[in-house]
């Protein structure tokens, strides 16, 4: 509890001028924009959700998906750590798909490295949240790894599959970005290994919400479906950074040189702005 203030009164007009400076204290603190701390939001809000999925009468964990352009969208968190029984179909064939042993890329609250631990494999998660990872280790998953690719990369480790759940193909970044992230997978991995993703298609979206900031990327050279953006959560927000949700082809291209090749494409959610990709390792 804080102490009340106690003021002792000078002359007149110095108490005055006190008083002014006071006021225009606050009124400077009415108005001056603050704007979020830089953190670990995704960690903290991961944390939350955790524990809200262990009350049922827990109010539902919402966090905020900022663009670079302002607009901003709530985003229930609830499908970073939903068991596999509420996934959609395509995020389930994922997993069909993953063989041997596999490096869990974006693991997020460990949903996807819980459910294939029960299957067996040999399972690690990367990410670059330490919260979130607390979170993993929370879902029993022991093997985690806080750092990039291109961190772990040089840990000599190999891996058969690399697995970037939910939309995760937007952790290509940039077309700048997208060879050096492919190149460190393919240092780390094994003869014939494969990697699964599953991308979101904005490049070639109609939808006026897009295509204004589409239009934009096209003009300074960018792959029209990359967005820089920041994850809010209360008040700690992510530093900003880039989300490429490219088309398939563009995938393809950009994967040229870098020791992958496009093998499958599967499209789901009755649509094709959402999509699983297969790369094989040539």
């Amino acid at each position: 509890m804080n102490a009340p203030t106690v003021r002792v009164s000078g002359d007149a007009a110095a108490d005055e001028a006190g008083d002014k400076a006071t006021e225009g204290e606050r009124q400077g603190e009415r108005t001056e924009p603050f704007g979020p701390r830089i953190g670990d939001a995704i960690g903290d809000m991961l944390r939350d959700a955790y524990q809200a999925s262990l009350d049922p009468a827990a109010a539902t964990v919402f966090h905020i998906a900022e663009r670079g352009d302002g607009l901003v969208i709530p985003v229930t968190v609830e499908p970073w750590i939903a068991p596999i029984g509420q996934w959609p179909d395509g995020e389930r064939q994922a997993l069909d798909l993953l063989k041997g042993r596999v490096l869990d890329i974006g693991a997020g609250g460990g949903r996807a490295a819980r459910e294939l631990l029960l299957r067996g494999h040999d399972v690690t998660a990367l990410d670059v949240s330490p919260g979130a990872l607390e979170v993993c280790r929370w879902q029993g998953v022991q093997s985690v790894v806080l750092g990039t690719v291109e961190e772990h990369a040089r840990a000599g480790e190999r891996y058969d599959s690399f697995l970037l759940l939910g939309a995760n193909l937007g952790l290509l970044e940039s077309r700048e970005r997208a060879p050096e992230f492919l190149r460190a997978l393919a240092a780390m991995a094994t003869p014939g290994a494969i990697i699964v993703g599953q991308g979101r298609n904005l490049t070639d979206s109609t939808d006026p919400l897009h295509l204004p900031y589409n239009e934009r990327n096209l003009r300074v050279g960018r792959i029209a479906g990359q967005r820089t953006m920041r994850v809010r959560y209360h008040d700690v927000a992510t530093s900003w950074f880039h989300y490429l949700n490219l088309a398939p082809r563009e995938l393809a291209e950009l994967a040229n040189g870098t020791g992958w090749e496009l093998a499958d494409i599967t499209y789901f959610e009755n649509s094709t702005a959402h999509y699983l990709a297969t790369l094989q390792r040539k």
